[in-house]
C-alpha cells in the first residue's frame, strides 16, 4: 500500500471519527499516530507524539489561551457581559430592531475578552433572549442575532481561531489579533444592517423597545467602562507594542479579576469553579494543538499536500479562482464539521498552496476565520445554532436556522469585501510598532 493511499485512508478515518463525535484532538492524535506507525514504524510514531506533545505544551506563545479564557470566564461570572449589553440597550434599544442590534453590539464587545464564539453566544444569549421575548421579537430574528453575533467571538481579538492558525502556520499572534479588528467591526455593522433591513420590511419582527433617558444611558455606559478599559489596555497594548499577546492576556486577566474581587462582583469562593472551567477549556484546546502537531507530520509523510498543490497548479485556474475553490470547499466542510477542527485538519494542506499563490498569510488568516464563522451557523451542524437552541429550548431548530440565514449572507458579503480590499485586514497590522 502506497503512502498516499495510507494518507487518504487516514483522512477518511479522521472524518469518520469526527462524525462519530470523538473529541477533535483525540481523533487527530489517534489517526496521526497510527498513520506514522504504518508508514514508518512504532518507534517513529512514539517519538513524534512525545516530542510534539512536549514542544506544544511548553510553547510560550500558547500561554495566551488559558489567560484569555480566564479573562472571559471572570468577566462573564462577574456580570460584566450584562453591563455591556445594558449599555448597548440603553443607546439603541428604543429603535426598531434595537434589541437585536444591542445583542450584536454586546456580542462584539464581549468577544473582545472571551475569544470564543460559544462563550459569547451563551453569555449574551442568556441576557438578550428573555428581553427580546418580552418585547415580542420574532423568534427567528432574536435567535438569529444571538447565533450570528456569537460568531464574532473568534474574529474580534482575542481569538482562539487566530491562536490556532498562528501556531499551525508560525505567524504572529499579535498581528493576527490586530488584523481581526476592522473585519470584526465591519461584520458587526453588516449584522446591524441586516437587522435594520428585516425590521424595515417587517416591523412586527422587531418592535421598538422602551426609550431610556440620558441619565440612564450615562449610568449604563459608566457601568460598562471597567471591561471596556480592560479591552483597550490589553488589545491597545498589543497594537502599540507595549505588550506581547501573552503579556496582554496576563494583564487583562489580572485587571478584570482584581476589579471583580475589589468591587464585590466576585467572591473568593467563586474562583475554584472559574478555574475548573478555564482548565477544562484550555485542556481541550491544547489537545487539539497536540493532535494537529502529530497529524501534520503524518500528512507530510503521505505527500498529499504536495500532490494536491501540484494538481491545483495543473488546472491553471489562477490565484483567485483557486482561492475561491478552496473557500467553497471550506464552506461545504463547515456544513458538517466544527470550525476549529476544520482549521486544524486543512491548514497543513491549504497553507502551502496559499503561500505558493502569493497571498499574504495574515490576510488569509482573517479570511479563513470568517469562513469558519460561516460554518458555525450553517446547517446541519451549525455549532452556534445548537448553542442558542440550548438557551432558547422552546424555539424550533428550523426557526433558528431560518433566522440566521440573512446573517450568513452578511458574512459572505464581508468575506467578499476582505478579498476585494485586502487592506481592510492588513492596514492595522502594517501600522504596528
Amino acid at each position: 500500500m502506497s503512502d498516499t493511499v495510507i494518507g487518504l485512508l487516514g483522512v477518511a478515518a479522521l472524518f469518520f471519527c469526527m462524525i462519530a463525535r470523538m473529541p477533535v484532538g483525540m481523533a487527530l492524535l489517534s489517526v496521526g499516530f497510527g498513520g506514522i506507525w504504518l508508514i514508518d514504524d512504532l518507534r517513529a510514531a512514539v517519538a513524534t507524539m512525545s516530542a510534539e506533545t512536549y514542544s506544544s505544551v511548553t510553547n510560550y506563545g500558547l500561554t495566551v489561551i488559558p489567560l484569555f479564557v480566564l479573562l472571559g470566564n471572570v468577566a462573564g461570572a462577574a456580570g460584566y457581559s450584562q453591563r455591556l449589553y445594558n449599555a448597548a440597550h440603553a443607546w439603541v434599544g428604543h429603535l426598531r430592531g434595537g434589541l437585536a442590534s444591542s445583542t450584536v453590539l454586546g456580542c462584539a464587545a464581549f468577544a473582545a475578552v472571551s475569544g470564543s464564539s460559544v462563550a459569547t453566544a451563551v453569555t449574551i444569549g442568556k441576557v438578550a433572549l428573555p428581553e427580546m421575548k418580552r418585547f415580542g421579537y420574532a423568534d427567528g430574528l432574536a435567535t438569529g442575532s444571538v447565533a450570528a453575533g456569537g460568531t464574532l467571538g473568534i474574529l474580534i481579538p482575542p481569538s482562539t481561531g487566530f491562536v490556532l492558525y498562528a501556531i499551525l502556520t508560525e505567524e504572529s499572534i499579535g498581528k493576527l489579533f490586530i488584523a481581526g479588528i476592522i473585519p470584526g467591526l465591519l461584520l458587526a455593522c453588516l449584522f446591524i444592517a441586516v437587522i435594520t433591513i428585516i425590521t424595515t420590511l417587517r416591523p412586527a419582527q422587531g418592535p421598538a423597545g422602551g426609550r431610556t433617558g440620558f441619565a440612564e444611558r450615562l449610568r449604563a455606559t459608566i457601568a460598562s467602562l471597567p471591561l471596556v478599559v480592560v479591552i483597550f489596555v490589553s488589545i491597545g497594548g498589543i497594537y502599540m507594542g507595549v505588550f506581547t499577546p501573552v503579556e496582554a492576556a496576563g494583564v487583562g486577566a489580572t485587571l478584570v479579576t482584581a476589579m471583580a474581587l475589589g468591587t464585590g462582583k466576585l467572591r473568593l469562593r467563586h474562583l475554584p469553579a472559574i478555574a475548573r472551567e478555564t482548565v477544562a477549556t484550555t485542556a481541550m484546546l491544547y489537545l487539539i494543538v497536540i493532535g494537529a502537531h502529530v497529524f501534520g507530520p503524518f500528512l507530510a509523510l503521505t505527500h498529499i499536500p504536495e500532490t494536491l498543490a501540484s494538481g491545483l497548479d495543473g488546472l491553471g485556474l489562477g490565484p483567485y479562482a483557486t482561492l475561491l475553490l478552496i473557500l467553497a470547499a471550506y464552506i461545504v466542510l463547515g456544513m458538517f464539521f466544527d470550525g476549529l477542527a476544520m482549521l486544524v485538519v486543512t491548514m497543513p494542506v491549504v497553507f502551502p498552496i496559499i503561500i505558493g499563490l502569493g497571498f499574504d498569510p495574515i490576510w488569509f488568516g482573517v479570511v479563513a476565520v470568517i469562513v469558519i464563522e460561516m460554518g458555525l451557523i450553517t446547517p446541519p451542524v451549525g455549532l452556534n445554532v445548537f448553542v442558542v437552541k440550548g438557551v432558547a429550548a422552546e424555539v424550533p431548530m428550523g426557526t433558528i436556522f431560518r433566522g440566521v440565514l440573512p446573517f450568513w449572507f452578511a458574512m459572505a458579503a464581508c468575506l467578499g469585501l476582505i478579498i476585494l480590499f485586502p487592506q481592510l485586514a492588513l492596514f492595522l497590522p502594517g501600522q504596528m510598532k
